[in-house]
């Protein structure tokens, strides 16, 4: 017996008493007090099918419905059905499936398993990605591994934004005053170096507002291929390039195929063109292409400027065109910010507009802004924080920790940890919101061992380790000598409860694209354990009260390294 064939149990039971159909659907439900249940199933559905109050049904189900092999009793409390379980069976049954399923326990199978191109990242090639950017990666990143729970085959993408006015601005500074310098003379990683130089320019462009003029000059001599402007941009670019890899690979960041801005940015042009002969835009007075969607409830907007270049939706509309073709996906996920919300309003619906059909089911993830507390950290640039920057204070700061709480710990040993920790800090903060909630961010509030916090979970899991270790039971959940009647008190049976729902909470994720319910759930795990460990004993406990509490608290452990692993988030034995 599964989690699934209880849970099917119980809900066959109910619809057998009131005599529902079999498709009618029931939801399990958690009481909010031990003692009202184990689980419970809400009377109000019920009772617009029926005709009668909740409360009548509750009571009519909990007269009605008798002990079995897995109930024990059944309660009404007003509108809901409570159900008391026969805790060596519930017990049983949920800690061997962790077992038997290890990384797989929680997974789903949706009746339609999707095929989903998720976009995320999407960096420019003129400076070093941001805290902003850090938040869209670890997004983009979790949210990928979450889908796949439910069979979902992802394949992440990344647009390079390698072109435009932006990256001619870094390309002129460095024209004007790099002095043959390099990222390795200079011994600065490549990003950074290219990024000083977007900061010059915009410094030097408030003195001479020519140097502008200048830059369009250089795109335009960019565009018509320019042997010696295309060589600046491919050697800049490179550079660039070689730092933002260098950021992906610290924080775990993969994709599956990368576009380039320069190589696709024309291929929207094409389709505009052909849109215009069927009338579905027009050629403004002026010579610009635009569109009217005021008919849609947004506004007029241009597709191609005057002189025939593109525009930045005009790109979006050829790229999403060309992953159509190559993937065919049902769904199309951008994880962008919420600065962009309208840009793909309008993109989707000039899409369909166009007579793409498929972009019915594209979907924009919109996220908030993420700043920090005034005065923590400025970047070259003012308020924007580099990722880089902000990844070596944490692990500065993560570092202190350990050192503080192990003296004596190896100095190789404390950076590993240091790394690890500070990466989890990161994510697990930066996950914790909703996506369209904006934060700001807190180092030390978020590298704390006892709060809302990654570390916090990794400190839990470790803990867990630690007492495994002394065990000396490899596999706590091979030893068929376990007893599980002797698990029940409220704090186990809480645990149980937690680790019952873990297949629900991992489904509202992928349900709603959200991973801070996965977050929020570790957490009350982690938090939930810690009481348990604190009231009762582990290896001190009699032979078979130990040996069930080992299993018990192994499969907890087996749940957050899943959850941390679904997050981004690397686990420690020892911490």
């Amino acid at each position: 017996m599964n989690i699934e064939d209880i849970k099917k149990s119980i809900i066959n039971t109910v619809q057998k008493a009131l005599d529902l159909p079999s498709d009618f659907v029931l939801d399990l439900d958690l009481p909010p007090d031990p003692k009202m249940g184990d689980v419970s199933i809400s009377c109000f559905e019920i009772a617009k099918h029926i005709s009668q109050s909740p409360e009548k049904i509750a009571a009519h189900i909990s007269r009605k419905v008798q002990a079995n092999s897995i109930i024990q009793k059944v309660e009404n409390v007003g509108p809901y059905i409570n159900f008391f379980l026969k805790k060596n069976v519930w017990f049983e049954s949920v800690l061997e499936q962790i077992y038997k399923q290890k990384q797989r326990f929680g997974n789903i199978r949706e009746e339609k398993e999707k095929k989903i191109v998720l976009e995320y990242s999407s960096p420019n090639t003129n400076k070093p990605q941001h805290l902003g950017h850090l938040r869209n990666n670890f997004l983009g990143w979790s949210l990928a591994q979450i889908l796949q729970t439910a069979g979902h085959k992802i394949i992440k993408v990344n647009l390079i934004n390698d072109r435009g006015i932006h990256i001619c601005k870094s390309m002129l500074a460095y024209q004007l005053w790099g002095n043959n310098k390099t990222s390795e003379s200079e011994n600065i990683k490549g990003d950074h170096f290219v990024g000083d130089y977007y900061v010059l320019f915009e410094k030097k462009v408030q003195e001479n507002p020519e140097l502008l003029k200048k830059a369009q000059e250089l795109l335009e001599k960019w565009e018509k291929r320019d042997k010696k402007t295309r060589k600046l941009w491919k050697e800049m670019n490179t550079r660039a390039l070689d730092g933002i890899n260098q950021t992906y690979k610290k924080i775990g960041v993969r994709f599956d195929k990368v576009y380039y801005e320069s190589k696709i940015y024309k291929r929207g042009k094409n389709i505009i063109l052909k849109a215009l002969k069927k009338d579905l835009c027009y050629v403004r007075d002026d010579g610009a292409v635009e569109i009217d969607l005021t008919g849609h409830g947004l506004d007029k907007k241009v597709l191609l400027r005057a002189d025939g270049t593109s525009v930045y939706i005009t790109q979006d509309i050829g790229l999403s065109q060309l992953r159509y073709k190559q993937f065919k996906p049902d769904t199309c996920i951008y994880v962008v910010g919420s600065e962009q919300d309208y840009h793909f309003k309008a993109l989707f619906k000039i899409l369909q507009v166009f007579g793409f059909e498929w972009a019915r089911n594209c979907y924009h993830l919109s996220y908030g802004l993420i700043s920090l507390p005034k005065g923590r950290m400025k970047s070259r640039e003012g308020e924007v924080v580099d990722a880089d920057d902000i990844i070596l204070e944490m692990e500065n700061l993560a570092e202190k920790e350990i050192i503080k709480r192990s003296p004596d710990l190896d100095n190789n040993e404390v950076k590993k940890r240091a790394e690890a920790i500070a990466l989890s800090a990161l994510k697990f903060y930066l996950l914790k919101f909703t996506p369209q909630q904006n934060i700001k961010f807190n180092p030390e509030e978020s590298l704390s061992f006892e709060g809302d916090t990654g570390p916090y979970v990794q400190y839990t899991y470790a803990r867990i380790q630690s007492i495994l270790r002394k065990s000396k039971l490899s596999e706590p959940g091979t030893d068929s000598r376990i007893d599980y009647s002797e698990l029940g008190n409220d704090e186990e049976i809480e645990l149980l409860k937690q680790l019952f729902v873990y297949q629900n909470i991992l489904a509202r994720c992928v349900d709603e694209y959200n991973p801070a319910y996965l977050c929020t759930y570790i957490l009350q795990l982690s938090q939930t354990f810690n009481k348990f460990y604190h009231k009762h004993h582990v290896l001190q406990a009699k032979d078979n009260v130990r040996h069930a509490r080992l299993v018990l608290i192994s499969a907890i452990a087996h749940v957050i390294k899943n959850s941390l692993n679904l997050l981004g988030i690397d686990v420690l034995d020892e911490m």
